[in-house]
């Protein structure tokens, strides 16, 4: 008996997945760490000329031309303060068969956590009039909600498509 408590234990311990926390406009979010490549402090971001407000501009990141958005402005449509606290996170978002690093502005970065299934939420249901398809789920941590971010729902595939062109032209 005990064995088997013991493999649907592992079963579940198999299962966590780990987040890495941050703020935004006082909200706190989660993304799977599995997207991440690294985390770097706010630097010195390009503007592009005709992009989206939510796109902020590209950075040098170690040779390579990194497309940075601010999601702050892409959630709410206000622009991110930045602070000494405000990072960039640095992700690999695959969509079909497109693939590109993207950085993300967020006030600040929290911590890794391990979330296992079952404190993981459906998205809320909040009509048609509200697009909930970039949450992956809602977790309970501390009492408090957690929002997961699905990465790779945050921009549209046309969104991803320019984010993606406007990395191949500036290299």
């Amino acid at each position: 008996m005990q064995q088997s408590e013991k493999s649907i234990e592992d079963d579940i311990s198999d299962d966590i997945q780990q987040y890495l926390t941050f703020m935004l406009g006082g909200k706190s979010y989660g993304l799977e760490i599995l997207n991440i490549k690294e985390i770097i402090e706010y630097g010195e971001i390009t503007e592009v000329p005709m992009t989206p407000d939510f796109i902020s501009g590209v950075i040098n990141l170690r040779g390579s031309v990194v497309p940075v958005i601010d999601l702050g402005q892409r959630f709410s449509g206000n622009v991110t303060d930045i602070t000494k606290r405000t990072s960039i996170i640095i992700l690999e978002v695959k969509n079909d068969d497109l693939s590109i690093e993207v950085g993300v502005t967020v006030d600040m970065v929290n911590d890794v956590l391990d979330i296992r299934p079952d404190e993981i939420e459906p998205a809320p249901k909040l009509g048609n009039q509200i697009q909930t398809s970039f949450i992956n789920g809602m977790a309970k941590v501390d009492g408090k909600l957690l929002i997961l971010l699905d990465i790779e729902n945050v921009l549209s595939i046309d969104e991803l498509s320019m984010v993606g062109s406007i990395q191949n032209s500036a290299a």
